[in-house]
């Protein structure tokens, strides 16, 4: 994983534990919602109240490749995870940097590891400066960026990954022209991932499945000093953090509802029929004056060039949520059992 926790990055972690399929090798911390020492922190907080066994966290590089880190507490929270206040882990971070993880971990695995990347993708095009076969030593890569057919969440036009470090995306797709057919990034738009709306009902399902204590109905007229009482702290902490989400969007008139674009880019990566595809060759706007940082797909072969990714079109909704909430529900359950009332 190469996260930027994050409320939803946080919740793609979770869906990750949660799911017996999945082994996480390694978490790299990447610049972006917020600095990549908090969001190490933030990591280390969850893998702590997951009960998490020693995952390897990797620093990663302090501000994008070109230009100057640009950070959004006003979508995430001053410590980017929302209104959660995760407590202080004691875990140590990995000695080597994040890029060195990348690679020696993709070298010492050769087409088995799937890399996930939720974040800006400076870590990712560090490593490939490393080691420029990593396209073909990886089994696959997913990526949540980008916008296609489809407004921008930052600029008209762009989205946040890409726009925090657009050099680092258009590193990252030309060097994956090189991967075969089959080894293609998987790309999580914003066309696919804002159809992917979390709502407070979601919230109490999961806190039903968790069998967790009180169940509550988050609403937007509850004043930000409001905290989760519920009796399992990974319910707590995740309603006390999509919470913050779901006000962010309801202040911008988009609904009282939170997009989930990471979690349903971790479902990718483990499952990826889950998603409708089509192949595409990407390349990345620098120089536009008011472009910059756009993701273009080819989709005719206009530029005459193979293509480098694979879009993701569409997906199931529902049937995504049902995963998460199963997962994410159970894990909690099982990792923080409810007590039994005495009487």
């Amino acid at each position: 994983m190469d996260v930027d926790t994050g409320i939803d990055d946080s919740l793609a972690l979770l869906y990750l534990l949660s799911s017996p399929e999945a082994e996480i090798a390694g978490i790299a911390a990447t610049a972006g919602n917020v600095s990549a020492a908090q969001v190490a922190a933030n990591t280390l907080a969850w893998l702590d109240v997951c009960h998490a066994p020693d995952i390897e966290v990797a620093l990663g590089a302090a501000a994008p490749l070109s230009i100057p880190l640009r950070t959004t507490e006003d979508t995430h929270g001053p410590q980017g995870v929302g209104y959660a206040e995760l407590p202080a882990s004691a875990r140590r971070l990995s000695p080597r940097s994040a890029a060195r993880m990348w690679v020696e971990l993709v070298r010492a695995h050769p087409g088995e590891i799937v890399g996930l990347c939720t974040g800006p993708l400076t870590n990712l095009a560090l490593a490939l400066r490393i080691e420029p076969e990593l396209p073909v030593l990886l089994h696959r890569l997913v990526i949540m960026g980008g916008a296609f057919n489809h407004p921008g969440n930052t600029t008209p036009t762009t989205e946040w990954n890409v726009h925090v470090d657009p050099e680092a995306a258009k590193e990252v797709f030309d060097a994956f022209a090189a991967a075969p057919a089959d080894r293609r990034p998987i790309v999580c738009p914003l066309d696919v991932t804002e159809t992917i709306e979390m709502r407070p009902e979601h919230l109490v399902r999961l806190a039903e499945r968790a069998k967790s204590f009180p169940v509550e109905l988050v609403s937007a007229a509850e004043p930000p000093e409001t905290r989760s009482a519920a009796s399992n702290p990974i319910v707590r902490y995740v309603t006390d953090a999509v919470r913050f989400y779901f006000d962010f969007h309801h202040g911008y008139d988009l609904g009282y509802l939170a997009h989930m674009h990471d979690p349903f880019a971790a479902a990718v990566a483990l499952d990826p029929p889950l998603a409708r595809t089509r192949p595409a060759t990407v390349d990345v706007e620098l120089a536009g004056a008011i472009t910059r940082a756009t993701t273009v797909a080819d989709w005719a072969g206009m530029w005459g060039r193979e293509p480098n990714a694979d879009i993701v079109l569409g997906t199931d909704p529902e049937l995504f949520f049902e995963r998460l909430i199963s997962r994410v529900g159970d894990f909690a359950r099982s990792v923080h059992p409810a007590r039994q009332e005495v009487r």
